[in-house]
């Protein structure tokens, strides 16, 4: 199994309604400083429908940069559906939904 194999089966066992962040699917994965190799995975996603890489933020539960899941905002929209909390600034409240996996 490659690097991205492997990231991708982390990202599948996150839940519903929880998020993890890159630094830490990149520790599950082996390596802490694969932080960025997780982020390239899952730009480069082949199966979207069942690697839900929309629940992986960033170390500040920032949402990625619109283009990556087809539109501004998009990333939150499909968080706020599965019931993951948000901050008032937007940010993704990871004290009650951070999955440790």
């Amino acid at each position: 199994m490659n690097t991205f194999d492997r990231i991708y089966e982390i990202v599948k066992r996150i839940p519903k309604g929880r998020v993890s962040t890159y630094g830490q699917v990149a520790c599950i994965a082996g390596n802490p400083r694969w932080a960025r190799v997780v982020g390239y995975a899952l730009h480069a996603n082949p199966d979207p429908a069942s690697i839900p890489c929309h629940r992986v933020v960033n170390r500040r539960g920032e949402t990625s940069s619109a283009f990556a899941f087809g539109g501004q905002d998009r990333q939150s929209m499909l968080l706020v559906t599965e019931g993951v909390p948000f901050l008032p600034d937007g940010r993704v409240d990871l004290s009650l939904c951070m999955w440790w996996g």
